[in-house]
């Protein structure tokens, strides 16, 4: 692997991802997939004043196997170390890096009831602590290649040529230049400008359509804005990219309004399982009916994890001749498909998704129409037909996409 780039990699990651500053704490959260590059990463941190960086280990199979021999109720447990690391990261305001390199089918054969009855028990406890860190710190999430993630994507090579075109296809899609960091700052450009448009026009509601049978129309919030590529944290003011690769501008809609059907393009990996060639219908915001070829009762049951878990938190568009699409790659990571295209999210929403969200409390952005769930899981919808149309208040009718692409 071309070392110059992972170099360039790890100083995107460390000075535009997280925008690292002088004694600020780093947790980074990795499987074991690429230790060399976690030490890098941990290095950029420390060269960029970081005052410690803690890694986090894990492992998939281990994870695997924890899943199938620990009763319901050791799953569910919180412990008393857990609550002490969460208290500690809402004190240091600690960001948050995490490197995914998942096996989309890692967890396969596992009892998908048993793990989202656990988390739903785990929940409570954590919720608090992830509501007092909410737009107060800087996170993260890029991917690196594992074995088995890039033996999904490229099964004709051996593990280690399918390592290394996974390699070049997470640069190329994460914009890895001679200058990567000048690169995501005309890229952050360019997405505001789209969110100027949109935010200009003060769209009531938006219709979808596509001949895979997509016919949808979802509610906006009257105070809400769209927002794209980087974020800013309150308090501190500190400017991050929370997401790389990002091609998405999006916004959080209004809860209760979303009716009508969309049909899945690409599948969804959730929980280690593949959820294939699905459909979900909206009444009143609600998902009320699904269908999947694979994997269906995955699906159902996470929508039924929480009671806002039914209702959609994004809806986020991405031009279908997108960098990460481009590719022609099905990436079985929802990193990269979510920008391949445009997508939705069921669960929870932004806060920062509305006007003058630092002004209002948890609760008071959910009663403005914020849905609030335990999970928040993209899935794509865009195709190379797909048009979005976005409607005022007062009837006015504008073409946002067409032909899968921005009409604008």
């Amino acid at each position: 692997m071309d070392k110059t780039k992972l170099k360039n990699y790890a100083e995107l990651i460390v000075k535009r991802g997280l925008n690292v500053q002088n004694g600020q704490e780093v947790l980074i959260q990795c499987n074991l997939d690429q230790p060399d590059f976690v030490t890098l990463v941990a290095e950029e941190c420390y060269k960029a004043g970081a005052k410690r960086v803690t890694v986090k280990w894990s492992h998939q199979p281990l994870s695997k196997i924890h899943f199938l021999y620990r009763s319901p109720e050791t799953l569910a447990e919180f412990t008393d170390i857990e609550r002490a690391e969460w208290q500690d990261r809402v004190n240091k305001k600690t960001c948050l890096l995490w490197l995914d390199s998942d096996d989309p089918d890692g967890l396969a054969g596992t009892d998908s009831k048993k793990i989202a009855d656990a988390n739903m028990a785990r929940y409570p406890y954590i919720k608090p602590f992830r509501d007092a860190m909410e737009n107060k710190y800087q996170w993260c999430i890029v991917a690196v290649p594992g074995k088995a993630w890039a033996r999904k994507i490229f099964p004709e090579l051996s593990d280690e040529e399918a390592v290394e075109k996974l390699w070049e296809a997470i640069f190329d899609c994460s914009r890895i230049t001679e200058d990567p960091i000048a690169e995501w700052e005309e890229h952050n450009k360019n997405l505001y400008s789209r969110c100027k448009f949109l935010n200009d026009y003060r769209f009531d509601r938006l219709e979808y359509s596509s001949s895979n049978g997509t016919r949808f129309t979802v509610g906006l919030n009257p105070k809400g804005i769209f927002c794209g590529g980087g974020e800013t944290t309150l308090g501190s003011n500190i400017y991050f990219n929370p997401n790389i690769p990002s091609e998405e501008v999006f916004t959080s809609p209004m809860r209760g309004r979303a009716d009508g059907i969309v049909y899945s393009t690409k599948p969804l990996s959730y929980q280690g399982k593949l959820i294939e060639n699905f459909w979900i219908e909206f009444k009143d915001g609600k998902a009320v009916n699904v269908g999947a070829e694979k994997n269906k009762d995955v699906l159902e049951k996470m929508i039924a994890m929480d009671e806002g878990a039914a209702y959609l938190g994004e809806v986020a568009f991405i031009a279908y001749n997108s960098p990460i699409n481009n590719t022609g790659i099905l990436f079985y990571n929802t990193l990269f498909d979510e920008n391949a295209s445009c997508h939705l999210a069921l669960g929870r929403g932004f806060n920062n998704c509305l006007e003058g969200y630092e002004n209002y409390s948890n609760e008071e952005c959910q009663k403005l129409g914020i849905n609030n769930s335990m999970i928040h899981v993209d899935f794509m919808i865009g195709s190379k037909d797909l048009s979005i149309v976005g409607i005022t208040a007062d009837g006015k009718r504008i073409q946002v996409f067409k032909n899968g692409n921005w009409a604008f």
